[in-house]
């Protein structure tokens, strides 16, 4: 693929902050349903069939076959980033849980110290880390522990395909992080062991690839993350042909209490207090990337994405709403205009739980919600003008194809050089990406795309941001 220059792509470098939304097609409104018209029928184009086991008769009826077996159940999971944020709260759950989990295989980066903690304790029969280097200690220490149980060790992209594989596990839990999840998830799908789904990229890059691949097997993609495990709780006894739409909430970021005019301002007059505002979230600590991408909102943009492939709905049917609190974590409206919601504290270990126990409700000793002492929930319309990574998000998402994995990878190089404070501004972020798309519209692909075509398609999305970044830094609008 050719890298056309930034410069080239007809995109403003040079250009005031009130004039730097990327070049979409214009909009008459800034709110919820910027993409259908208000009050939508759930029968726009563009449904497909869903990869969670939702809106068909056959996922009702293996819905009710598995919640009557009961609470008792046995599973034997496999996690993929064991010692992150999502792995280390899914073995959380297997303490809580010890009759209902087994581990069977951990992957890690080159964590080996926790690793061979997590290996003493759950005795898994395989465990892969990043390098050969980090395999080895993990040996060493398991060694000089006295280890009675040793794992097999591996090492590598082969070593985590291999923790996915093994074969005694039946539920793979996907906490690794960027594309290297994408071929381990799809070797476990292919010997049929269902996903609790916490890596974006395997429906927003991959979305053409796995669906399919879901249908064939036969296998319960089921949501780990907050919002798409709210809307999959929500979706529970709704026929099929019930949803009629479907609302991510939002936190709205780091500039949510600011006026799109504010934020310009500030993005021209002071971009050093841009930067350390983007990179500060204002409900929680969370990991920078995704702090970042929660000021762009194209967190919520990317969720969209993935909503359409876990749930089959349109995207003129999937609304975006800012919601501070944090406690309503997304509604489906049924076509009787009914709204359910899912509430809860922010604790990632619910979405997780449900993923590896679904259908089923454990008892857990977790904190139970308190209305009262929320005391009021609000809720507001992004300002599509203020986030035009919203806009970008929709657009990739309607074109489909390869263009989703472009939007991915292009916002994960952008974010990156912004955290990296190489003179990358604010609104360069979301001209980033347009470029990226933009440019990707000589090699689009929406037939027949494979996984190949969507690893390609992600390294010359990160090329082609990594090499326009120099033209953006020559920009007055800079760091």
């Amino acid at each position: 693929m050719k890298l056309p220059s930034l410069a080239l792509s007809g995109l403003l470098l040079a250009t005031p902050a009130a004039s730097f939304t990327p070049t979409l097609p214009a909009s008459t409104s800034t709110s919820l349903h910027v993409f259908s018209k208000p009050g939508s029928q759930g029968t726009a184009e563009g449904w497909i069939d869903p990869s969670a086991p939702v809106n068909t008769p056959e996922s009702l009826q293996k819905t009710l076959a598995e919640a009557l077996k009961g609470s008792s159940f046995q599973k034997r999971i496999s996690i993929l980033g064991s010692t992150g944020s999502i792995g280390t709260q899914t073995l959380d759950i297997v303490d809580a849980c010890p009759e209902n989990f087994v581990v069977d295989a951990l992957s890690a980066g080159n964590n080996a110290e926790l690793m061979a903690e997590q290996c003493l304790k759950y005795k898994p029969k395989v465990a892969s880390l990043s390098t050969p280097e980090a395999a080895d200690k993990l040996r060493k220490i398991l060694q000089e522990k006295g280890c009675t149980q040793m794992p097999e060790i591996v090492h590598g992209p082969e070593g985590i395909v291999e923790a996915a594989t093994v074969g005694s596990a039946d539920t793979v839990v996907t906490g690794i992080v960027g594309a290297a999840g994408l071929l381990p998830t799809i070797e476990a799908i292919k010997l049929g062991k269902d996903i609790a789904l916490a890596n974006k990229e395997t429906l927003i890059s991959g979305g053409p690839v796995i669906n399919p691949l879901v249908e064939k097997h036969g296998i319960n993609m089921l949501p780990a993350d907050s919002e798409h495990s709210a809307i999959f709780q929500c979706l529970q006894g709704v026929p099929p042909g019930g949803l009629r739409r479907i609302i991510l909430t939002a936190s709205g970021g780091a500039f949510r209490d600011l006026s799109k005019e504010e934020l310009f301002e500030m993005c021209e007059k002071d971009a050093r207090a841009v930067q350390k505002k983007a990179t500060t979230h204002p409900n929680w600590d969370m990991g920078a990337k995704i702090t970042l991408d929660s000021a762009t909102m194209m967190n919520k943009g990317l969720e969209v994405i993935e909503a359409h492939y876990l749930f089959g709905a349109s995207y003129d049917d999937i609304d975006i709403v800012i919601h501070p609190q944090s406690i309503v974590h997304s509604m489906v409206e049924t076509q009787d205009t009914s709204c359910i919601a899912q509430l809860g504290w922010a604790d990632m270990r619910l979405p997780i739980v449900y993923s590896v126990s679904w259908p089923h409700r454990l008892k857990m000793p977790y904190k139970p919600l308190d209305l009262a002492e929320i005391g009021s929930l609000t809720f507001k319309a992004p300002d599509v003008e203020k986030y035009p990574c919203i806009r970008l998000a929709y657009e990739a998402g309607k074109k489909g194809g390869t263009m989703t994995a472009v939007l991915n990878a292009a916002n994960e190089a952008a974010n990156e050089m912004f955290r990296e404070d190489v003179g990358l501004g604010f609104l360069d972020i979301p001209k980033l990406i347009e470029g990226a798309m933009e440019a990707h519209k000589e090699d689009f692909k929406d037939k027949d795309v494979t996984l190949d075509d969507i690893l390609s398609c992600d390294a010359w999305a990160r090329e082609y941001v990594a090499e326009n970044t120099k033209n953006v830094a020559k920009a007055p609008l800079v760091l």
